[in-house]
């Protein structure tokens, strides 16, 4: 391991180097490539300096505790080097493990009522407005693709986009059954149902990061049905996109133009394709995972939400946290923390 990060250290210098040489800026975009490089080694160079400063700080001490003047002292700085080792290189091991590739990108999050009619709409809808909070509260762009909504308020189905610095890498455990617990408010006798929720996660690819052949693509137009005065009535800008060979559908509705709704469609397609692929190469490896956790497979129930006794638990992991309220309105990173460290846990017993 030692090895390794040394050299990862040499790479991270000679990038420091070239950014500091004037001429390097007369090329905005190799300037560009090696912020990209030094951003995603910073944390573990920064971390594996501090583990250097820690080994380098226990040996003097221990040279130290023969001096009886500096004995006590030293004593203290070495016990205190002995208890973040330990943590330092757990760090290590673990930004030293393959990063997912997709981990920077937007992703695109589609909703779908289950199981449970208007109350699992309504659900939908507060599962949209959960991540939408979420996405707020960490300063990220939420744009609506399409939705289909039912007469009191609830989602058949939303697909939309959340915009943001890692945002795939923090939300990608997320697809799944989501399940609620409650007593609807159409429901005067006060029965508590039981409804579902699908979550799909995909991250956001480019038509150009995954292979699109124009031919395979048939295009139909339709008017907008969601909100938007005489412009929807009037104006065929709604995008629906038909991949043949696989029969996958998109639409997109929600801009007032046909090429901005054509090229969003294109994205949500190369993504639907894309997660297709990856599902169909590691379906052997997920298999053999003694973790659920990252596997994505839309048909697992992940989590619970119990309303009448106000806790929400993932399955998963068996993390059961009571404050509801604060979940749906957004409250998601203890949730989402313990998710990815149970993921970097089986990845490295793994790796062992």
């Amino acid at each position: 391991m030692l090895d390794k990060l040394n050299a990862i250290e040499a790479k991270y210098s000679q990038i420091e180097a070239r950014l500091a040489a004037p001429e390097t800026y007369e090329d905005p975009a190799l300037v560009a490539r090696l912020n990209k490089e030094q951003s995603e080694l910073q944390e573990l160079v920064e971390t594996y300096r501090t583990y250097r400063q820690t080994l380098s700080q226990r040996d003097q001490a221990q040279e130290l505790m023969g001096d009886p003047e500096m004995k006590e002292l030293a004593q203290e700085e070495y016990r205190q080097a002995l208890e973040e080792l330990p943590g330092l290189e757990r760090e290590l091991q673990i930004l030293l493990l393959p990063r997912d590739p997709n981990d920077r990108k937007n992703v695109i999050v589609e909703i779908r009522a289950g199981v449970g009619g208007e109350e699992a709409a309504l659900f939908a809808h507060s599962l949209y407005r959960m991540y939408s909070m979420y996405a707020e509260s960490r300063r990220w762009k939420t744009e609506v693709d399409s939705v289909s909504e039912t007469e009191l308020g609830g989602i058949k189905e939303i697909s939309f986009t959340i915009e943001g610095e890692g945002a795939f890498s923090r939300l990608k455990f997320e697809s799944g059954v989501h399940r609620v617990q409650r007593v609807p408010e159409t429901e005067s006798g006060g029965r508590v149902h039981t409804s579902t929720v699908t979550v799909a996660v995909l991250p956001e690819m480019e038509s150009a990061d995954v292979q699109l052949n124009p031919a395979d693509i048939e295009m139909q137009v339709f008017r907008s049905s969601g909100a938007g005065g005489q412009h929807v009535n009037k104006t065929s800008s709604a995008v629906r996109l038909i991949h043949k060979p696989t029969g996958t559908v998109v639409e997109c509705q929600q801009e007032r133009s046909q090429f901005q709704n054509r090229d969003k469609a294109m994205r949500l397609l190369a993504s639907r394709l894309y997660e297709a692929q990856q599902e169909k190469i590691s379906s052997e490896y997920t298999a053999q995972r003694r973790s659920q956790v990252g596997s994505g497979m839309r048909n697992e129930r992940i989590r619970t939400y119990n309303f009448p006794q106000g806790r929400v638990t993932d399955h998963r992991i068996g993390l059961t946290l009571y404050k509801i309220d604060s979940v749906m309105d957004g409250d998601l990173d203890e949730i989402l923390d313990a998710l990815a460290a149970a993921d970097q846990a089986e990845r490295l017993k793994e790796s062992v």
